[in-house]
């Protein structure tokens, strides 16, 4: 069996102890990665419109980011026995990203971004924050509790949406 929770939350003495500096990047991430993610729905919006197979365009947005990952995963681990997958939850874990997070997402995203616009997708992105946080709770046992920046970060993303 596998702890997803080791070494986070519960109360453990060996939890790490967040810093104000970690909150107001992690806002700083937060709100970059909303701006770029609606940024990125206009540019489908528009890529979609002069070229409408949105099948082949998830595979190139799926190709490049696979690159992109692999670079920098080169950059950060470079120990031979991390990139070993066996027949455990690393093998399972990599198949659920690349099948599902990867391909039907995108794919499902360009397909809705063609039929319906970017607006669409951006609602549905809101929703599943909040799906996220209630199944983490329920799964992995982690406490929510409104922080002292949760509401910028409410408020810019529903700003973007």
């Amino acid at each position: 069996m596998v702890d997803l929770t080791r070494a986070f939350g519960s109360g453990s003495p060996t939890s790490p102890v967040p810093h104000a500096s970690n909150y107001a990047l992690g806002l700083l991430l937060a709100v970059g990665c909303c701006l770029t993610y609606a940024l990125w729905l206009i540019t489908e919006t528009k890529m979609s419109q002069s070229y409408p197979c949105f099948y082949s365009m998830t595979t190139l947005i799926c190709f490049m980011a696979s690159i992109q990952s692999v670079i920098y995963a080169f950059c950060m681990e470079r120990k031979s026995e991390e990139w070993k997958l066996g027949w455990n939850i690393r093998l399972w874990t990599v198949a659920y990203s690349g099948l599902v997070a990867m391909g039907l997402m995108f794919t499902l995203i360009a397909w809705v971004v063609s039929v319906k616009g970017p607006l669409f997708v951006s609602i549905f992105s809101t929703v599943s924050l909040v799906l996220v946080a209630i199944m983490a709770s329920l799964i992995l046992d982690e406490k929510l509790h409104v922080g002292r920046y949760t509401w910028l970060l409410v408020s810019a993303t529903f700003f973007m949406a």
